[in-house]
């Protein structure tokens, strides 16, 4: 809510958050790295009051300007303070460092766990070998990856740099979002709910954490599971999404050093 995404208004934020858990939305997701800080604070203005509503899950290991220079004892305990909560009940790696073997990340994950100040450990972006690397130190709660289709972003939205929403990459890629816009008119729902819808509908154990800093995109958002999806429109929204092909990466080719390691 706080970076990245365009513009920011606090008040406004802090009443999408309240309203979240009116609707009953309390898997809440962060980062140190948003803001960076900021976004921490932000929810601590509601979690001061309502901690015991929310699971709340914050992630580590990226620095601005620096590469994985940390300690995770350390950034859990500044995440704690900015979040105003005695633990935290799902602590991602956000990003694999690629200088640090996977087994002693999650071995002081595991510390930390011991200490009763995280209760569950996460990796994010990361592979499957790192995965099961990962799971022999310590069992690996939950894995954070991407299930996103091409969004409407403000002038100053971080995502604008992305390769492929740029230029030539950007026409080939929306010629997908038509399409799976088209689908969702036809199913009388909007694309993000589709999208939503369509996501949850992949397993039992997936959640979705779409991001929104407006109440009338909230409540659109958990309408989304609502949306029942047959095996045949799920095979026609599989035949859509395998038409095209997504041109270029996500991120720049720096970015992409640490995603699926």
């Amino acid at each position: 809510m706080s970076t990245f995404y365009g513009s920011f208004d606090e008040q406004e934020n802090l009443k999408v958050l309240n309203r979240a858990l009116e609707l009953g939305c309390n898997f809440w997701d962060t980062s140190d790295v948003y803001g960076p800080e900021t976004n921490e604070i932000l929810l601590s203005k509601v979690l001061k009051d309502r901690s015991n509503e929310v699971f709340i899950c914050t992630k580590f290991g990226i620095i601005r300007g620096s590469n994985f220079n940390f300690s995770v004892c350390g950034t859990c305990e500044n995440s704690l303070k900015r979040l105003g909560i005695d633990y935290i009940d799902l602590y991602y790696q956000f990003r694999m460092d690629p200088n640090t073997p996977i087994e002693d990340t999650v071995g002081a994950l595991a510390e930390l766990v011991k200490e009763r100040k995280i209760k569950h450990i996460g990796l994010s972006e990361c592979s499957a070998n790192t995965l099961r690397r990962a799971h022999k130190v310590h069992p690996i709660a939950a894995v954070q990856g991407k299930y996103k289709s091409i969004d409407d972003f403000e002038p100053n939205d971080v995502r604008r740099t992305h390769p492929r929403f740029q230029g030539e990459n950007f026409a080939k890629n929306l010629e997908l979002v038509n399409k799976f816009s088209e689908y969702a008119n036809k199913k009388g729902v909007t694309s993000s709910q589709l999208c939503l819808a369509w996501v949850l509908a992949q397993g039992d154990n997936i959640i979705t954490i779409p991001g929104t800093k407006k109440i009338k995109y909230l409540e659109e958002n958990l309408e989304a599971a609502k949306v029942q999806l047959s095996s045949n429109e799920l095979s026609e929204i599989r035949q859509i999404l395998n038409s095209i092909e997504i041109i270029s990466d996500r991120y720049s080719a720096n970015g992409m050093k640490t995603v699926g390691i």
